[in-house]
């Protein structure tokens, strides 16, 4: 990865539905070339997908929760089994499985506390395999970005090619 493509893939974290055209006049290539640069980025899964991202509160879900979950027991029934029970639930925006005092958490987005009150009695507490609850409400989201940060990369593919610059220009010619 060298600076064109650092510089391709903060153009699109910046907006996602530039043109071919308006992209190459962004990082200072030819749209062949960009293309090409944009296509391997794809194939290879360093970008893996377009999509919209909508305003919450725009579409009346107005509550943005964290769930802490332990389970019942430490077995992998268990997290299969909560696993899937998430795999259901439309409002569970994500999930990670944690080190420490909770085995996951959970991110949900609902309308309303009636709703997450809903979820929370009729689907999450009576499964077999949650143990325990805490619900945090956010009251206010001080920071969201989808962009990832991609400054630990500056400078490796340049270093790469000026070491590979340099050894051609240092090798010594074959002994006879």
């Amino acid at each position: 990865m060298d600076d064109f493509d650092l510089k391709l893939l903060n153009a699109l974290q910046d907006d996602g539905r530039l043109t071919n055209l308006e992209l190459a006049a962004r990082i200072g290539l030819s749209p062949s070339q960009c293309s090409r640069r944009r296509a391997a980025l794809e194939k290879s899964g360093v970008i893996h997908s377009y999509h919209a991202v909508l305003a919450n509160q725009a579409v009346g879900l107005d509550v943005l929760v964290f769930v802490q979950v332990s389970l019942a027991t430490q077995s992998p029934d268990s997290g299969q089994a909560f696993a899937k029970l998430i795999g259901g639930v439309e409002e569970v925006q994500e999930v990670y499985s944690l080190t420490g005092e909770a085995d996951f958490l959970v991110k949900l987005v609902v309308p309303d506390l009636k709703t997450l009150s809903r979820i929370l009695n009729e689907v999450f507490l009576p499964h077999r395999s949650i143990g325990r609850v805490r619900t945090s409400v956010v009251l206010e989201r001080v920071k969201q970005t989808m962009r990832l940060p991609l400054r630990h990369l500056l400078g490796k593919g340049e270093t790469q090619t000026a070491r590979q610059r340099t050894s051609s220009r240092h090798k010594r010619p074959p002994k006879k």
